[in-house]
């Protein structure tokens, strides 16, 4: 029963008794009349847990489009509410991405020496704690340095945790509002890690910086600290390391870096600045120089592998199993 509640509902019924007012989620939906809800859909393509596993999407009008470079970064006019793509819900271990090198970006599960990756069970954690995603129209620069880390960005959209009690499905496109930011050091790369939360949320209005994560959810920062830090450690690689000895910025400052990763990304797609990895194909960016036509864009869909080899994953370690780190 308690398995049941605490995956279902995540943090939502522990408040210490408190109810939901109704009232309160409707009071936020009314201040955020302004965003602009487009639908996307996903296309699944190639045989599940297979290399050839794909996840595309489209627009409302049934078009193919790029998770990373069609859907807005921003929500709404005032640059409040941010666009996010759910690449793994939350308690999931495998380990998928928006890909950079195909065609309109789909999303694949990465692979490591021919074999799909899941991310391990780090007691007390069971695969990822919060909805992870990315920031559509972002990319962390990896010949700028940032100021604040001292280390240059890792050549991708910039990452998500969103924190609301739903489990986002994978491929869904949610509306959330920016709490704060951790800086992971990967491997000598800045890796933001964005802490956000639905605006749907029943406790969104509620929470508007990073010191609210602690106040309504106590332990999960420290718990997304622990998180990074040991996550690799069943693959024989040593502790994560982050900037600003792990404390978290507020939401003023990953705002800030949010928004100068949206300008790295329009350089990206302007030309002015040059990525060997990123396909930059896309349908709805004006500005860009690699926009193709919306028959190339289905046609890519529609000719997309619908085979693969699907690997056995019922009695993969590092779903099923649990490593109980000495060093925590």
């Amino acid at each position: 029963m308690f398995a049941k509640v605490f995956k279902d509902c995540a943090f939502l019924v522990l408040r210490g008794s408190r109810r939901i007012n109704i009232s309160q989620i409707s009071r936020f939906s009314s201040r955020t009349s302004s965003i602009k809800m487009s639908k996307y859909t996903t296309v699944e393509k190639g045989v599940p847990n297979s290399t050839d596993f794909s996840i595309y999407f489209k627009n409302e009008q049934g078009n193919a489009v790029s998770p990373l470079h069609d859907i807005p970064l921003y929500a709404n006019d005032e640059k409040t509410i941010y666009n996010m793509v759910v690449e793994v819900p939350r308690w999931t271990n495998a380990k998928m991405e928006i890909s950079l090198k195909n065609p309109l970006n789909p999303i694949k599960q990465d692979v490591k020496k021919g074999k799909l990756r899941f991310v391990a069970n780090c007691f007390p954690h069971h695969g990822y704690i919060w909805n992870y995603g990315a920031f559509p129209q972002t990319w962390e620069n990896p010949d700028h340095i940032e100021p604040s880390t001292s280390c240059k960005g890792d050549n991708d959209p910039i990452d998500v945790l969103e924190i609301g009690y739903k489990v986002q499905p994978r491929g869904a496109v949610v509306q959330v509002k920016i709490l704060g930011t951790v800086a992971l050091i990967d491997e000598g790369e800045t890796d933001w890690k964005v802490i956000a939360i639905d605006i749907n949320d029943p406790l969104a209005d509620k929470l508007n910086d990073v010191a609210d994560v602690d106040k309504y959810y106590p332990g999960l920062l420290r718990a997304t600290i622990e998180w990074f830090k040991i996550y690799k450690i069943p693959d024989g690689k040593p502790e994560n390391q982050f900037a600003f000895n792990g404390e978290a910025k507020n939401a003023e400052f990953a705002t800030n870096v949010v928004a100068e990763t949206h300008k790295f990304w329009e350089g990206l797609m302007k030309g002015d600045l040059a990525s060997s990895v990123i396909s930059c194909a896309n349908t709805t960016v004006g500005f860009s120089k690699n926009s193709i036509t919306q028959d190339d864009a289905d046609s890519i869909v529609a000719k997309a592998s619908e085979g693969g080899d699907a690997e056995d994953i019922g009695n993969a370690s590092k779903i099923n199993r649990v490593f109980y780190l000495s060093k925590l």
